[in-house]
């Protein structure tokens, strides 16, 4: 057992350092660093799903246990094909009726960013892995708040219209660079919020000694 992890860490490994060398031989100016670390991150973003169907299917009764963890996984499928089709074009296209939504012709079905490298060295596809698994996860979170009380067929077509007419616009206020939410100065909030969070878990939370 021991002798199989080896080997399976191995792998990683070496597909993690030629990988790296291809990307690097490219010339299209991508930042290996920052791409392996956004690839690390959306496979962790996606191991939240699995991890968050166990967590609900462990606080319902045994009976709906199989339909509360099918909740996350069927968010997987629907959210993912929304994401690919319009989703991002929705959510990272240019601004629509003033702002509401982005639209993008070029990001239908992911179409032109086949090549496109993001000024911080990040492939587009990359971000646009990373930036699906939230839109997965997010309506897969609010499932726990009805759990045993909505039947399967209605969360389904619920977390679709949610996704579209919620999620795809809300994303776009607050991450595009034409959202308006975004250009309030959202981003530099949110960056101080988390320092500052961070700063009171560590006085408040983490009890260590000071001199």
């Amino acid at each position: 057992m021991k002798v199989t992890g080896k080997r399976i860490l191995l792998a990683v490994v070496l597909l993690f350092v030629f990988s790296t060398g291809l990307f690097a031989s490219d010339g299209n100016g991508i930042d290996t660093g920052a791409t392996a670390w956004m690839l690390t991150s959306t496979a962790l973003v996606l191991l939240m799903i699995p991890g968050l169907a166990m967590f609900y299917g462990g606080l319902v009764r045994s009976k709906n246990v199989l339909g509360t963890i099918m909740h996350s996984f069927i968010a997987m499928g629907i959210i993912s094909v929304l994401w690919v089709v319009c989703g991002y074009s929705m959510s990272f296209g240019k601004d629509v009726l003033g702002g509401w939504f982005g639209w993008n012709p070029d990001y239908f079905f992911l179409k032109g960013i086949d090549t496109k490298v993001m000024s911080e060295g990040v492939p587009e596809y990359v971000f646009s892995m990373f930036q699906g698994k939230f839109a997965i996860i997010t309506p897969a979170l609010i499932a726990g708040a009805f759990a045993e009380r909505v039947s399967f067929r209605a969360y389904t077509f619920f977390i679709a219209a949610w996704g579209l007419l919620v999620y795809n616009p809300l994303c776009h206020w607050v991450w595009s660079s034409d959202g308006f939410i975004y250009n309030l100065g959202a981003r530099g909030y949110l960056q101080v919020s988390a320092v500052l969070w961070l700063h009171y878990i560590w006085d408040h939370v983490v009890d260590i000694p000071t001199r």
